[in-house]
């Protein structure tokens, strides 16, 4: 968010008295109100962008936030919906002689948003808005494995909150990926407006495996035949997360480093029964040395042709 400076606009110093402030905006108002510019819409902005600056520094305890944390970090904290709560535009607007309402004066009528500005019914309700005023949101990162986001989990964990240690577990459901985030509403930093708590969001963090490897919602596991397995043609047990074992049949002459996919053995994917698939890396283990004997039958293969 670009800064703004309210003091600028209205044209004061920061050491600027209430009066001198209250005349600042009053000048501005009457050069800016809707009744006298007619339309212009340039003007309209003008004029809520000084209203709004009035109606921070005309504020005690508004006034003193924005001195002390500047303009960035007062609108992290403050909507327009709370920078005009408690601020009574008829009365600014009649001492001004701008009319009951701020909106109609001399004779004319005018009306326009001030995106929160208090005066009807909706505006009053936004006002009871807290969301700006809200503490901050922490993040907790929590470590599990391949085969807990796969079969969901429940974890204990422990944390900082309100300066008290607190403790809750968290269920993970089957299928969360990495880097996904689970919202504790209320359970994040403190208020120090009066607002409500900040939300503790868990990021899951998914430990790597020597055994199986996730890539999107689809794992991996590499299989060791022998050369003749690979030769031959064989039949091997597939171990899965979940703890089953599945048969898988390897075809003659398959080469190394060959996937073979076993479909919707994989991750499943969150609130839905559909899952990824399961590939079998082939990995053909060649011996470090051939024996006398083999060395002789590996020459018969090479006067054969193959």
């Amino acid at each position: 968010m670009s800064e703004t400076d309210y003091y600028k606009i209205l044209g004061v110093e920061k050491a600027a008295s209430d009066s001198e402030i209250k005349k600042a905006y009053r000048k501005l108002a009457m050069k800016y109100h809707p009744d006298q510019t007619k339309g212009d819409k340039k003007a309209e902005e003008k004029f809520k962008e000084i209203s709004e600056s009035y109606a921070v520094l005309s504020d005690a305890k508004k006034r003193k936030q924005y001195d002390t944390y500047g303009s960035t970090d007062f609108h992290q904290k403050f909507s327009q919906e709370d920078i005009f709560r408690s601020f009574d535009f008829g009365n600014v607007f009649r001492e001004f002689g701008f009319g009951s309402n701020g909106f109609s004066g001399r004779g004319g009528s005018f009306n326009f948003s001030f995106g929160g500005m208090p005066g009807n019914q909706s505006c009053r309700k936004a006002r009871q808005s807290q969301h700006r005023l809200k503490g901050s949101d922490m993040v907790y990162e929590l470590p599990v494995t391949i085969r807990e986001i796969a079969l969901g989990v429940s974890k204990a964990i422990t944390f900082e909150h309100n300066g008290k240690s607190e403790a809750v577990n968290v269920k993970i459901p089957a299928g969360m990926g990495d880097g996904k985030k689970l919202r504790l509403q209320g359970k994040g930093g403190q208020s120090q407006y009066g607002g409500a708590s900040g939300d503790l969001f868990i990021k899951i963090k998914v430990l790597s495996d020597p055994e199986i490897k996730l890539k999107d919602r689809d794992f991996y596991i590499t299989k060791k035949i022998k050369l003749t397995e690979s030769l031959l043609g064989t039949t091997v047990s597939i171990p899965t997360v979940c703890g089953r074992e599945f048969k898988l049949k390897i075809p003659p002459l398959t080469r190394h480093k060959t996937q073979m996919r076993m479909p919707g053995l994989g991750l499943s994917y969150m609130n839905s029964s559909k899952k990824g698939d399961l590939y079998v890396v082939i990995d053909v283990n060649l011996p470090a040395k051939f024996t006398p004997e083999q060395n002789k039958i590996i020459k018969k293969l090479v006067k054969s042709g193959i």
